[in-house]
């Protein structure tokens, strides 16, 4: 079994590994450790939660420590970007741990917090800095940091910022940085935007994929509710008073959406707390500690928050409303099962989000097992009903002589449905079924 210390790191880094509790390199560590000590550029596509930041984080520090200098005024040695203030911070931590015996200068640019502890901490010239791209710009306009010095580049969740609008911001950093440098790019999946950047970034990169594009992780136990909109938090309250719910993440499309939801839960005695984009970054720091340190139970977030949310030991991922893009239920339930735990991911589906669970159920390529909770007026009639997870309609039957009043809706006929929603119709007592197919944490 390949260890830490086969992968030629330092010491002193073996030695902070150890403090850290870290045994054995995960596949995108020891495949990339030891492309990047060689000083290659590298394109990893892999999974959240598969360890990417040690991967990239520690042949950067022993390289550094390998040649040391000291930065320039305003300047970084590696530049790490991230999509979000959480990640940002995450990785910047372990930056910091990972090169504790190296006293290493680690910076943090993000929005949401005061611009001047930032200039200040930049002033000195930093080893590491880790930003968000819209910040970085600012001080970049601003003259408060300078990047011809830099020797090391990241894109971390590449694909995220792609989503987030970060393209172009991204450009200009690039452009920015001297032609000679160690590029390195991460990402969960790899549409043709994605690649595209990356061949503007890299430079004869060594490739390594550790997971295929868009599957889910394989220790995450899914399943999916069909359920009236007006009973999800009612069965959300039910189901988090369960002892096996020790440590939940729920995700909502809308920022709104995740304040009624927490709202609720705290109103029905259930510890917890909202983070999402239009909270003060100290409030999304303290509601991410309290989730961390036990004191809040359920964390409620939108998608934003779905890559930078890295907590060990979440029990359960409960999507109260189905992703608007089937990507981001992979990146979603990507919270739990992290570092080769088990997990469960249970998902909440109305009628109108029907044709959203066809669509993650293509993209995962797996039907999810369902527990059908509808009322009884909320059930469709079969002569009305869609199939529930295939894209395919079933044929209409052929009656010439029937015509069909225009404020009726064409129905897709009497196939049986398949699916999440075929399976569902089978099963009797919703709650026995969930805890028979839901694995312990």
């Amino acid at each position: 079994m390949t260890s830490f210390k086969d992968l030629g790191l330092a010491e002193t880094i073996l030695r902070a590994l150890d403090e850290e509790g870290y045994t054995t390199p995960t596949p995108i560590q020891a495949q990339s450790i030891p492309i990047l000590l060689q000083g290659r550029d590298l394109l990893g596509i892999a999974q959240t939660g598969t360890g990417k930041t040690a991967a990239f984080a520690l042949p950067i520090i022993q390289q550094m420590m390998a040649s040391p200098a000291r930065p320039a005024p305003t300047m970084a040695r590696a530049l790490i970007l991230a999509p979000t203030r959480e990640l940002v911070a995450q990785i910047a931590e372990s930056f910091r741990n990972y090169g504790r015996h190296g006293r290493l200068r680690v910076a943090v640019i993000v929005g949401g917090v005061g611009h001047r502890p930032q200039v200040e901490a930049m002033a000195r010239g930093v080893d590491v800095l880790v930003a968000t791209p819209g910040r970085l710009l600012d001080h970049m306009a601003g003259g408060t940091v300078k990047l011809s010095g830099t020797e090391f580049i990241v894109l971390d969740e590449a694909d995220h910022m792609l989503d987030l609008g970060f393209v172009v911001p991204i450009r200009k950093i690039i452009s920015r940085l001297p032609a000679k440098r160690q590029s390195l790019f991460f990402s969960a999946t790899m549409p043709k935007e994605i690649a595209t950047l990356a061949g503007e970034l890299l430079n004869a990169p060594t490739q390594v994929t550790v997971t295929p594009v868009a599957t889910t992780a394989e220790r995450v136990v899914q399943s999916v509710y069909l359920v009236d909109t007006k009973a999800k938090r009612d069965l959300l309250v039910e189901l988090l008073r369960a002892k096996d719910f020790s440590r939940v993440i729920v995700f909502t499309r809308t920022k709104r959406g995740a304040d009624k939801v927490a709202n609720y839960l705290s109103d029905s005695g259930i510890a917890a707390a909202a983070i999402h984009g239009n909270k003060s970054q100290g409030a999304r720091q303290r509601a991410l500690a309290e989730f961390k340190d036990g004191r809040t139970g359920v964390l409620v977030a939108t998608d934003i928050a779905a890559r930078g949310i890295d907590v060990d030991h979440v029990s359960h991922v409960v999507n109260f409303e189905l992703p608007d893009v089937a990507e981001s239920y992979v990146h979603r339930i990507g919270r739990t099962a992290r570092a080769g735990a088990e997990g469960i991911a249970i998902s909440f589906c109305d009628n109108e989000e029907r044709h959203l669970l066809r669509q993650i159920e293509r993209l995962t390529r797996q039907s999810l097992t369902a527990i059908d909770r509808r009322s009884a007026e909320g059930k469709a009639q079969p002569e009305t009903q869609a199939p529930a997870s295939r894209g395919r309609p079933a044929p209409r039957a052929n009656k010439p002589h029937q015509q069909r009043r225009p404020e009726q809706k064409r129905g897709p006929g009497p196939n049986r449905p398949r699916g999440a929603e075929g399976e569902a119709r089978a099963q009797q007592g919703p709650r026995g079924n969930f805890q028979r197919n839901a694995r312990p944490n």
